[in-house]
């Protein structure tokens, strides 16, 4: 067994802030002797945890907002979160701290603020105009529930309805209410018996800010004077309204109702509509009503200068029409175009060309919110194309099942994969410009590349662009087209071994630097890629099948000594080996009508196409073996230097050559031990055998057993169909004896004490904290490797912690890490010449080992993480010289050896929220922060750390959360966020024309300070809303620093914008006197120029 050296954990244990030691490989030496101790250069004050962005679409989105003039738009969610977009790279991500549903959000157009409503009926005024928006004051309604808002284009007061049909009035500057309110009772009809139901709608006249049009649930309409108190007019409607809008010249309105209908009324015309269309509604004969059709939620009206206006709608299809998708409706004159969604529409706004609502709306584009998408459709085009959407919103195209995240990967990849994925894109988009296009891009700071890679249900892999802290898709690759689909449920085979996503990726293995990809996929698959430039056509896609399953007929070689590269017959523990022309029948199943040597899925057996990128190498697939089924894959690893490939599960592990197209290993896991099984396994009872989530069959060495030795007599086919779930009614003989493989890392290290250099192995991490060593003995490079075989053979070397395998790296004597073997990428599809091939022999063996040269003295450290501790190991003395306890009453979901500030380290996230780092080799705590508690499997199943201070996870179904545990980040972070408010000047309001002006036409503008003021209104109740400071009331001074500095520039802001109001003042009087002057002069000139004219001359 090992040797223990007490005084060097101690030591390691104690080590606080010195830097700590790793000692040579003389382990004898005295902690004293710190001659060979490696310089840690991380501090505790190189960490620091933040937050930095969230990508993806917003989860459960409920509202929608754009300004008009800053062009940005605002999504809230049934979460409170609040998602800002402005041109593609500016995007923020803001939290109601209550978690309640946003129900609506109001821009204050060119403000730089946003109103939300919530469904807690809570009122928030945000700061944009700071790069983290802040809510700068908050107001709760404790009487009654808040059903719509309404702020009026440079008003700064903002009309509240509630649920009982009242409408109050908020001073947005202050956050507090008018004493101003308008009650349901005076606002209906006297003789009305019933309650008219919440506001659902409020807005004002466009051409007189005077009149409100105030809309109840129940079909009541009612235009509002707020000068006399008093309703002007009421229109009823005996169908439920949903939405009302309003024509640009204030004389007329249309509302939706909840029969499909949509009512156009004369403002002056109270007793009828107008006019009354079903857009979907079949025209019956004899004049009859059409019948009625699904609600209409929602109606904008859009004028144009030119031609007839818009009238765009969500809904109101006809009730036949089941299984057909959500649609838009676009009324332009006599046309109607139905555009089908792929989702539910939450919500839709029209964008167009003026903020005025009393100016021509000239209308460009909709905007469609919908349950799982973001769609903008362009108006001004015919077909109504839409465009293409620049942010990264197609996280969750098919639901993410596993991501890695690499930092600072070769600089030449982005291109690479950009290239290969530009052919992918769809046409007939647009072509025009993005139209929401405001904000600012943040600094640069980092100018490494990051690539994020997400698996998903569907066997799909994305390959995203993460540097400098944006997101952008760069190249999509589908992994299931290699299988056969089938047509229908019916004809599905009956092997697979889950009911749904049969082809959904579950781990990932990538090198960067050769661009091996492989993935282990959920029905016990396995696929080699390639990265190519050129197309290529698989005439037969290169297989394996492996029989995977802890049931040994024969054990030649307690030890496992060695395993033949290829198998013979009659040895049960070597794999079934199929050579790749051949594809075997999937219908073969074992002499009692079990299924046997079947595997899940079907590889497909016509010539495949293959675009530029990624290309299969090779498909392996586990099979069924005498009725069971394979067991999901739990670790992979794929190693380009070596040609290796290996992977396992809860049976046993599997190492294929994927150039030679064979199989190398395929050992039950208690295999692994030889006689060195530190376990007592029990064997199991035969009843529970046919339990896929039970143990292994119990093994006595170098005895011959029967072929179905493991089958339980009681057992038939209808036991396949079983549940997939790790049942906790497992016992604990049987979890202790279904040991997985956990871990897998292929180096080149000392596998034995006594080794003098180090060589190719894998070192193999299982569930039960054992560590094995397999050596690798590798042939030559060039044709040598493709004709001779690897050999591969247990070392004996075990190693022992407390918990699960997780991680395992290599250090090397200057504490550096020691990087798994890699081949440089190149073209295999174009044939190398003859300087190319010498060039590649020479390459090969030289690319296998990881340091230029090893001498004999030097040693190397083994860094271990399970889900409970942390060792290092001196190597080859193997010899524990730090060890850490991680966590006693939780344990690690996640632990990544990554490099940060020129050094490495170990993060650790574990189950109970805590994110740790840990410095090597001494293991010392650098951080341990509270973060986030596992509340549900997604997190813990994409967390994952990288270098240079960056993690991420999946913080919802949709959205990718991003976070770094480097101070240098943390501070870098606000300059490289972008700004969402840029100063924009605000449109020139619509020219009221010589006559309108004249004759008292045009817009009626109104003085809301004089009506809703406190001197003409009095203060509202106190116990109908309660006002709260926000906390970005301070920072909220336009993104202003901290401290002496913020409170000085602060100061001089405030000087700065009196100053600025009272210029303003004085620039507007002076240009009203001109303005009168002008208007003289001008009046003279015309009475000059008609005066000697006749009346018809003019």
């Amino acid at each position: 067994m090992r040797k223990f050296n007490i005084r060097k954990v101690l030591d390691g244990l104690t080590a606080v802030s010195s830097a700590a030691s790793a000692s040579s490989a003389s382990q004898q030496q005295q902690a004293g002797n710190r001659e060979t101790e490696i310089q840690e250069t991380l501090q505790s004050e190189h960490f620091q945890l933040c937050k930095t962005v969230r990508h993806g679409f917003p989860y459960q989105p409920s509202a929608l907002a754009f300004d008009p003039v800053q062009k940005i738009l605002a999504i809230g969610t049934q979460t409170g979160a609040l998602r800002l977009f402005g041109r593609p790279g500016v995007e923020c991500y803001c939290q109601h701290d209550s978690g309640a549903a946003v129900i609506q959000l109001q821009f204050l157009i060119n403000e730089g603020a946003l109103v939300s409503a919530l469904a807690d009926d809570t009122l928030h005024l945000w700061n944009l105009r700071q790069k983290r928006p802040a809510i700068l004051h908050s107001l709760k309604f404790n009487r009654e529930r808040i059903t719509f808002c309404h702020l009026p284009f440079q008003s700064k007061w903002l009309y509240v309805g509630t649920e009982r049909g009242n409408i109050h009035i908020v001073n947005v500057e202050s956050f507090t209410l008018s004493g101003y309110v308008i009650m349901w009772n005076k606002a209906i009809e006297l003789s009305s018996k019933s309650h008219p139901g919440p506001i659902v709608h409020i807005s004002d006249n466009p051409m007189d800010e005077g009149k409100l049009l105030i809309g109840f649930e129940s079909g009541t309409v009612v235009l509002w004077d707020l000068k006399s108190k008093k309703a002007d007019y009421r229109y009823t409607h005996d169908e439920a309204i949903h939405s009302v809008a309003w024509h640009h010249e204030g004389k007329q309105f249309i509302c939706s109702h909840s029969d499909g209908t949509l009512t156009i009324w004369n403002v002056k015309s109270p007793t009828k509509p107008f006019q009354t269309i079903t857009p979907h509604g079949k025209q019956l004969k004899d004049g009859k009503k059409p019948e009625p059709c699904k609600p209409i939620l929602k109606v904008e009206y859009k004028t144009t200068r030119a031609g007839e206006p818009f009238i765009i709608l969500s809904g109101g299809l006809s009730y036949d029409t089941v299984g057909r998708r959500p649609c838009l409706t676009v009324m332009h004159g006599k046309s109607t175009a139905v555009l089908e969604m792929d989702y539910s529409i939450v919500d839709f706004l029209t964008l167009c060309e003026t903020p005025y609502p009393n100016d021509f709306q000239e209308p460009y584009a909709v905007v469609v919110l919908l349950e799982k998408d973001l769609v903008l459709i362009d108006l001004a085009q015919n077909g109504y194309p839409i465009f293409e959407n620049p942010y990264p919103l197609t996280i969750h195209e098919s639901p993410v099942t596993c991501c890695e995240y690499f930092a600072d990967c070769p600089v030449d990849l982005i291109p690479a994969l950009y290239s290969v994925g530009a052919r992918q894109k769809r046409q007939g988009y647009s072509k025009k410009e993005w139209p929401i296009s405001g904000g600012n891009w943040g600094l640069i700071t980092q100018s490494y590349p990051e690539i994020i890679i997400t698996g998903h249900a569907d066997g799909s892999l994305k390959f995203w662009d993460a540097s400098a802290i944006t997101l952008q898709v760069l190249y999509k690759l589908k992994t299931a087209k290699v299988f056969e689909k089938s047509r229908n449920k019916d004809d599905r085979p009956n092997t697979d071994i889950v009911d749904e996503d049969p082809y959904a990726i579950q781990i990932i293995s990538w090198c960067p630097e050769s661009r091996m990809l492989c993935i282990a996929g959920v029905s016990a698959h396995v696929i080699i890629y390639r990265f190519s430039k050129q197309e290529v056509t698989t005439e037969v896609i290169p297989m394996l099948e492996v029989r995977l399953l802890y049931e040994i007929n024969d054990v030649e070689s307690p030890d496992g000594e060695q395993v033949p590269p290829l198998p013979t017959p009659g040895t049960g523990s070597n794999p079934q080996s199929i050579v790749p022309q051949s594809h075997p029948s999937t219908s073969s199943s074992s002499s009692d009508g079990l299924r046997d040597n079947v595997p899940c899925l079907k590889v497909k057996n016509s010539p495949l196409k293959q675009s530029p990128g990624y290309q299969i190498e090779l498909v392996i697939q586990l099979v069924w073996v005498s009725g069971e089924p394979p067991q999901q894959i739990t670790s992979l690893a794929v190693n380009s230097a070596y040609g290796l490939v290996v992977f396992g599960n809860c049976n046993g592990i599997a190492m294929v050559d994927y150039l030679q197209k064979t199989v190398l290993l395929n050992l039950g896991t208690i295999e692994l031990y030889g006689s060195n099984d530190p376990y007592r396994r029990e064997p199991r009872s035969p009843r529970k055998s046919r339990q896929p989530s039970g143990g292994l069959c119990d093994i006595n060495e170098g005895t011959t057993v029967p072929e179905d030795r493991c089958k339980s007599p009681t057992s038939d086919v209808k036991d396949n169909s079983f549940s997939r779930s790790r049942s906790s009614s497992v016992t604990s003989i049987d979890k202790e004896s279904r040991e997985a493989i956990s871990a897998l890392h292929f180096c080149e290290t000392f596998t034995r004490k006594n080794d003098t250099s180090p060589s190719p192995c894998l070192w193999v991490g299982t569930t039960l904290g054992t560590v094995l060593v397999i050596v690798l003995n590798l042939p030559p490079g060039g044709e040598q490797r493709l004709l001779q075989p690897v050999i591969v053979s247990p070392s004996g070397t075990i190693l022992r912690l407390k918990g699960a395998i997780l991680r395992m790296a290599f250090l090397d004597t200057t504490g550096s890490l020691v990087p798994p073997a890699h081949e440089p990428w190149r073209e295999h599809n174009v044939p190398e010449d003859k300087d190319e091939k010498d060039k590649s022999k020479k390459r090969r063996p030289v690319s296998v080992s990881p340091s230029s040269s090893q001498e004999i003295s030097e040693n190397q450290y083994a860094v271990i993480c399970s889900e409970k501790q942390a060792k290092v190991i001196s190597l080859p003395s193997q010899n524990c010289i730090y060890k850490q306890n991680i966590t006693e009453t939780s344990f690690v979901l996640r632990g990544d050896i990554v490099s940060l500030s020129n050094s490495i380290c170990l993060a650790c996230f574990c189950a109970n929220g805590h994110i740790m780092t840990f410095s090597l080799p001494s293991l010392r705590p650098l951080l341990d922060v509270y973060y986030l508690p596992l509340t549900n499997m997604r997190i813990a199943r994409t967390f994952c750390f990288t270098n240079n201070g960056q993690a991420l996870y999946l913080v919802s179904p949709t959205e990718i959360q991003r976070l770094t545990y480097s101070q240098e980040t943390c501070e870098n972070l606000q300059e490289m966020l972008g700004e969402l408010f840029t100063p924009v000047e605000t449109p020139e309001a619509p020219n009221r024309g010589f006559f309108k002006g004249l004759f008292g036409g045009g817009a009626q503008s109104l003085d809301r300070e004089e009506l809703f003021g406190e001197s003409a209104a009095g203060k509202a109740s106190r116990s109908l809303a309660q006002h709260i400071p926000g906390p970005g009331g301070i920072e909220g001074v336009k993104g202003a620093a901290s401290g002496v500095v913020g409170e000085l520039a602060r100061a001089r802001l405030a000087l700065d914008e009196r100053g600025q109001k009272l210029g303003e003042l004085e620039e507007k009087t002076a240009a009203m006197l001109y303005s009168a002057d002008s208007f003289s002069k001008h009046a003279h000139e015309m009475m000059l120029k008609y005066k000697d004219k006749k009346w018809y001359q003019f």
